[in-house]
């Protein structure tokens, strides 16, 4: 009969310890290559510069590791300029949905009466309507544009995280040092600040990480119809866009930028679970 071992605790928190070291290296890298390209005007160059001699050469020809794209354009610097997009817009949309999402989240799960049915409601009828029509109902009102991808994905983003917020605060404000606090006289907005929210930090870091990824598709999806980022902005989904017409004669256009996309999503989704077991033994262990 074969017999199981189970892994020690400490060994699954040293590896998820360091594949986060590694992961955050990663994001590190993309984002200073990305602030380099903006601040040094020769690499801001060599990202939007056009020459049109050098139309579409493939990978590893005259000096050019990736090739380039359909206005001659070094193709290793639009991706990483890309990048560095999407980095931008998933930190700031996941951001801004976390702040409104705690705010709400909290008011629906600990203020009772009015304001927690209202909140109740609110989430009910933003989950009606799938996000991505949503998103680009409200790109297409504000117009095109990076701000307004932004904007839009933080205003259909931040249900999730009010109805799991409001789900752990109605668990919370049932604990003993919840109960505490009322018998001192402590008001809601201190009881909130000092105790819920402290222990809602957990949950809101690793729901942040996972948000990014889908903020980082939803934008590329966006730009790929047209109304995300507009050229010579890079954008993974605008060069996706741009590589489908030229899919038969350049594919490295298209093979590139999905790779880098997808391996941007998967370590953003691996990085939220190896996230949670760092920060959820219990989770890890019941696992």
């Amino acid at each position: 009969m074969l017999s199981m071992t189970k892994e020690p605790k400490h060994a699954t928190t040293w590896r998820s310890g360091r594949f986060l070291a590694s992961a955050l290296a990663v994001y590190a890298a993309i984002g200073l290559l990305g602030l380099i390209t903006q601040m040094v005007p020769s690499l801001e160059r060599q990202v939007t510069e056009q020459n049109l001699a050098d139309f579409l050469l493939p990978p590893l020809s005259d000096g050019y590791l990736f090739g380039t794209d359909e206005l001659g354009r070094d193709f290793m610097w639009r991706l990483i300029g890309g990048l560095a997009v999407s980095m931008s817009v998933g930190f700031v949309a996941a951001a801004l949905s976390i702040i409104l999402g705690l705010v709400l989240g909290i008011i629906g799960g600990f203020f009772r009466r009015t304001a927690g049915a209202s909140v109740a409601v609110l989430v009910d009828v933003t989950w009606a309507f799938p996000e991505i029509l949503l998103a680009i109902m409200l790109v297409g009102w504000l117009g095109p544009g990076l701000r307004s991808v932004v904007l839009a994905l933080a205003l259909t983003g931040w249900a999730s995280f009010a109805k799991i917020v409001r789900g752990e605060v109605l668990s919370l404000r049932e604990r003993d040092f919840v109960a505490a606090s009322r018998v001192l006289g402590m008001s809601k907005l201190r009881i909130s600040l000092r105790h819920l929210v402290p222990n809602l930090v957990p949950v809101m870091m690793v729901m942040t990480v996972f948000y990014m990824a889908a903020a980082i598709i939803a934008e590329a999806g966006l730009s790929f119809l047209g109304l995300g980022a507009q050229p010579p902005t890079p954008s993974l989904g605008l060069i996706l866009a741009r590589g489908r017409d030229s899919l038969h004669e350049a594919w490295w256009l298209v093979v590139f930028a999905s790779v880098l996309l997808g391996g941007l999503v998967v370590l953003l989704n691996a990085t939220s679970d190896h996230l949670r077991d760092r920060l959820d033994p219990a989770h890890t262990e019941r696992r």
